[in-house]
């Protein structure tokens, strides 16, 4: 349950070996390895990354496959649902992850994916531009006139084209008077296919005409025949595109069934392309290739062990320079660890902080446990989160947080009576005896005793934090800051409450002196030497302001009343949703039972979805806002070994 111990590694290797050593490490998961840029022993040897070609070839293989997947995913009978969202990845076995990643031909399928989906959209485009053109043509299947000859006209002049409904009476008495015709052929919805005729001497005057009827003319370039035959001759091409995609979208859905194969490649070349990558950014001579990285401590035995595997590679370890930023990875036991997940989407500490892990964990569980005080969303919530782990891969550890919070959550309900609201008041008395029993306090008849536990348990965490950092200098010898930014504060604030105490009499009155002066010495120390920098009156300014914020520490612990709302406001929604499922239950005819059981299952469903988000989000404000501060910077660098990752394929280990 702490930060990591980490050890700073060189690995020198032959360039015939490092392939092959890179993939024991990856394969390992153990070891942290450097790129050129961060490498400082590199950087002192004057030696750059190798800057080789492979892996912008092997990017391109992964961009080729990524797409074939896209594409014959779209044609796969894959799992949908609750069990794809949990469980995205295909399960193999190593035998024939092995067999397919050997195989020669395997790549083969990307080409034909390539030709087949490129085909099917040469075969796509070309039914959309027939079908364009056939709802051209289709207002002109009564013109007889073969189009080549509607432009050959010798005295007149000619126009085909359509006009709008609105527009097209007043356009053909135009027309009219300046000596022209308008045949009408056929009609869309709302335009009339119209062939337009008039003096070649006029011409101009009746494109006026044209334009300000909104004429749309239509072209018959480079077609011959009749518009008939036109169409029936994209009709006919029209049913030839779409077999020809029918027959493609079969073979697409033949190339689906080696789906697998692809994601197996797909995951097999991103790991490759990792390793290229580290091995073309790592410093190199011509005949050799320094991977300089990090390994926790604990691990270094098993990276000696793989790097002797190979005749002419050698690993040593060696101190790391003065202002060198050391990566973090934090260890915790088992019943700990699901609540690293609010520690890292916080960010990691510095190497030389205390990993907030342990801390928090019990502080967040019985938090979020307030939020919702109902032991009937708690064990919703266990169930939930027991069928969820079965089903899902990968990561776990926000399910197993949740799951304790769950567990957590029955208690505090138990101890305030929250059995689904009051639905004690609707079952056998021997429930309601039961909850008389293992309950402490009622929220609703007893607020104060809520409102005083939230208060207390705030004040206990910000204490915890502050005693955290005083322990964490002490342990680093840092003397000065231990005492003049912690103890000060520790012995002030808990004289002042023992002081606010003893002015309302819940101690002997001789003890507000003593509690006087307990806050007074302190308060001094702080303005003194809260701030060690600087010129004195800097500092004492500083200091004055550190005084003063004696007051935001009062900020903190009221914010912690947020526990007490939200409790209050789970038990009573659901005690709302109860009444309202009793009203529903009177409508006769036996309607009354199926609907009071689908407000019940629909209120209490929402109500417990909406608190929970609700209980995590302002428990985790909490430790962000008022516990972490109070020891804790964070902006630690994570540990990230070179490993194997699968984006597509779950492996399942051979025993």
């Amino acid at each position: 349950m702490a930060i990591a111990q980490m050890a700073k590694v060189i690995i020198v290797s032959h360039r015939s070996f490092v392939s092959e050593l890179l993939e024991s490490l990856q394969e390992a998961g153990i070891c942290q390895i450097l790129n050129a840029e961060e490498a400082l022993v590199g950087k002192a040897l004057g030696q750059g990354g190798q800057g080789g070609a492979r892996p912008k070839d092997l990017e391109e293989v992964l961009t080729r496959l990524d797409r074939s997947i896209s594409f014959v995913r779209r044609y796969a009978s894959a799992p949908k649902g609750l069990a794809a969202a949990l469980a995205p990845r295909v399960v193999v076995d190593e035998q024939l992850y092995e067999q397919v990643v050997s195989d020669g031909a395997a790549l083969s399928v990307v080409d034909r994916c390539e030709q087949v989906e490129a085909a099917m959209e040469r075969t796509r485009g070309e039914i959309e531009s027939l079908l364009a053109a056939l709802e051209g043509l289709v207002p002109w299947q009564r013109l007889e006139t073969p189009v080549e000859e509607l432009g050959r006209l010798r005295c007149t002049a000619c126009w085909v084209g359509l006009i709008p409904v609105t527009q097209f009476e007043q356009a053909v008495e135009k027309i009219a008077e300046l000596g022209g015709a308008v045949q009408t052929v056929g009609s869309t919805s709302n335009k009339n296919a119209c062939l337009v005729v008039g003096l070649r001497e006029s011409a101009d005057e009746v494109q006026k005409v044209l334009r300000s009827a909104e004429f749309e003319a239509m072209s018959f370039e480079g077609m011959t025949g009749t518009v008939r035959e036109l169409v029936a001759e994209r009709r006919k091409k029209l049913e030839q595109a779409q077999v020809r995609l029918a027959e493609l979208e079969a073979e697409a859905a033949a190339l689906a069934e080696g789906l697998l194969k692809l994601e197996i490649l797909y995951d097999h070349y991103w790991n490759l392309l990792d390793r290229e990558q580290t091995e073309d950014g790592a410093p190199a001579t011509e005949y050799t290739v320094l991977l300089e990285g990090w390994v926790k401590k604990k691990d270094y035995p098993r990276l000696e062990e793989i790097v002797s595997g190979f005749e002419a590679a050698s690993v040593s370890m060696v101190e790391p320079a003065e202002d060198e930023e050391v990566p973090v990875e934090i260890e915790n036991k088992r019943v700990i660890k699901p609540f690293e997940v609010i520690t890292r989407l916080y960010g990691m500490p510095r190497h030389f902080e205390v990993d907030p892990t342990v801390f928090l964990a019990p502080f967040f569980a019985l938090f979020f446990a307030l939020c919702l005080t109902d032991a009937g969303y708690g064990l919703v919530i266990v169930a939930l989160v027991l069928l969820v782990i079965k089903k899902m891969q990968g990561d776990k550890k926000l399910m197993r947080m949740l799951g304790i919070c769950g567990a957590v959550t029955v208690v505090a309900g138990a101890l305030t009576g929250g059995w689904f609201g009051n639905a004690h008041d609707y079952l056998p008395g021997w429930f309601g005896r039961l909850r008389e029993r293992l309950m402490w306090f009622d929220p609703f008849e007893d607020p104060m005793i809520f409102f005083r536990l939230a208060l207390v348990l705030g004040y206990i965490q910000i204490m915890a934090g502050l005693a955290i950092a005083f322990g964490h200098n002490l342990k680093r010898r840092n003397y000065v800051a231990a005492i003049c930014d912690q103890l000060t504060w520790i012995v002030m604030l808990n004289s002042i409450v023992l002081l606010l105490a003893a002015r309302f009499g819940a101690l002997p009155a001789w003890t507000a002196k003593v509690c006087t002066v307990g806050a007074l010495v302190p308060a001094a120390v702080i303005l003194l030497f809260s701030q060690r920098e600087g010129a004195w009156v800097g500092r004492l300014g500083m200091g004055l302001y550190n005084v003063f914020s004696t007051i935001f520490f009062m900020g903190d612990v009221l914010s912690y009343l947020r526990l007490m709302a939200l409790g209050m406001v789970t038990a009573g929604l659901a005690m709302a949703i109860n009444v309202i499922a009793e009203i529903a239950g009177e409508i006769p005819y036996g309607i009354g039972i199926i609907a009071a059981m689908l407000v019940l299952v629909a209120g209490h469903g929402f109500n417990m979805a909406i608190n929970a988000l609700g209980a995590f989000v302002h428990t985790l404000r909490l430790q962000y806002v008022e516990f972490f501060p109070k020891f804790l910077v964070g902006g630690g660098r994570a540990f990230e070994p070179l490993s194997k990752r699968y984006k597509h394929v779950y492996i399942k280990k051979e025993l």
